[in-house]
């Protein structure tokens, strides 16, 4: 299994070095190790000290440690991003490893800022985005140990685990900060809460249903 992960996380990596720098600039210098400690505000990280860069800035440990998929969806999500991985910063680019318990799902969310390449270690998934408006647009199947599907930036995408047995997954994003909006979670576990009444006007639902879903969230 280890090994199996390794393979992937290479090939991910390599297939998708050139699309990273689609949607950032790419980097002026050998590299930008994210310094932490900075209170500069700048569109990404400030960068370390090159005298001050060492080989653990370059370096995660983890991704072949199950994620705990004890919760209501049945999934877990291991990101490797700048904030695990500070040499990631100005590159373009991160990774995650997804576990999945039977018939756990990874909800329906977006990446607001990549793509993302996906690719099965073990088990079967059934994967899926949905084209924007006015189209919307259901693009689905069911993708197996070795395949890869790939989810356009910014839309609407989920997977589950359609078997019996756990799921391991790695995917890469074009991003070292993809970020992600769960659309359960941003939709009715706002802070503030939006409006019940515009959230059941949205939905075509009684607003008691907004009110009960947001007890959930």
């Amino acid at each position: 299994m280890a090994n199996h992960i390794i393979i992937s996380l290479s090939l991910v990596a390599l297939s998708f070095g050139i699309l990273a720098f689609a949607f950032e600039p790419s980097p002026l210098q050998d590299f930008c190790v994210a310094d932490s400690t900075s209170s500069a505000r700048v569109n990404g990280l400030v960068c370390k000290h090159p005298a001050s860069v060492v080989a653990d800035d370059f370096f995660f440990s983890g991704l072949h440690v199950p994620g705990n998929t004890s919760n209501p969806n049945g999934s877990r999500v291991t990101p490797v991003t700048v904030a695990q991985l500070p040499g990631l910063n100005s590159l373009g680019i991160s990774l995650v490893r997804v576990d999945y318990a039977p018939w756990g799902i990874n909800p329906p969310h977006t990446h607001p800022r990549a793509t993302e390449i996906l690719t099965v270690i073990e088990g079967s998934l059934q994967v899926g985005f949905v084209t924007s408006n006015p189209d919307n647009n259901l693009i689905t199947r069911t993708i197996n140990k070795g395949d890869v599907f790939v989810f356009p930036i910014g839309l609407v995408h989920f997977q589950r685990n359609v078997g019996t047995g756990n799921v391991v997954a790695i995917a890469a994003l074009s991003s070292q900060n993809p970020g992600v909006i769960t659309i359960a979670n941003t939709v009715f576990g706002s802070n503030p809460s939006v409006s019940g009444d515009i959230l059941a006007k949205a939905f075509q639902v009684d607003k008691s249903v907004v009110d009960q879903l947001q007890t959930k969230f």
